[in-house]
């Protein structure tokens, strides 16, 4: 049996692929014998900040969206309120996968500000969520590796399926998408907070090699 409170976060674009991942890795670790949970973040519909994220991102507001310092703090207040929680997730089983994290903060608001991954804000981020905050520290961070159109076509097909007329202002900026998918690169060859396993999701993934890598 694996060591019971892995801490796995998968990252990535927006129409990278994380939710399919997450499902069928959680389908193979529990064919493997292990208890898994799972959680998205932001917790839209749980958390207030969460939900203010989305109204901002969507033209309410007013100049909310515009501050990349004042999204970024909620974003981090949405996990913050999480944190008892998340501990007690992790505690309760073998593997807690999540959708996002904490290196998602570091990697959009970097790319926005045209940093890279040794930039001010990502520094900022580090000392807001995982020194003043305490965010339990991951395992394993996957990032799903993707060229920017193929995400953007696979976040178009989601929001037409979810009967959307169109995604968030960030998930339409495909300059903003190229961008963060080269911090995200940054940060995962720096192993920055953890450990850090990149994939190529523009193919199909093989969950089985990557539960290997999860247990490993």
């Amino acid at each position: 049996m694996p060591a019971v409170g892995r801490l796995i976060v998968i990252e990535g674009l927006d129409g990278a692929g994380k939710q399919t991942l997450t499902a069928a890795l959680s389908t193979e670790l529990e064919r493997r014998g292990c208890s898994v949970g799972g959680a998205a973040f932001p917790r839209y519909g749980t958390d207030v900040h969460a939900d203010l994220i989305s109204e901002a991102l969507r033209g309410d507001h007013g100049d909310l969206a515009e501050s990349v310092y004042g999204m970024a703090v909620l974003y981090a207040l949405d996990r913050w309120y999480s944190r008892t929680w998340l501990r007690e997730r992790v505690a309760e089983h073998d593997v807690l996968l999540l959708d996002r994290y904490v290196a998602s903060n570091a990697a959009y608001g970097a790319a926005r500000l045209g940093q890279d991954a040794a930039g001010e804000f990502v520094d900022w981020v580090w000392r807001l969520e995982t020194e003043r905050f305490a965010m339990p520290t991951p395992d394993l961070q996957v990032l799903l590796s993707v060229p920017t159109e193929v995400a953007a076509r696979r976040a178009e097909r989601r929001e037409r399926a979810a009967g959307r007329a169109g995604g968030d202002r960030f998930e339409v900026d495909s300059s903003l998408q190229e961008r963060c998918g080269e911090v995200y690169l940054g940060l995962a060859e720096s192993s920055w907070w953890s450990p850090w396993h990149v994939v190529d999701s523009a193919g199909a993934v093989d969950p089985a090699r990557l539960a290997d890598r999860v247990l490993a």
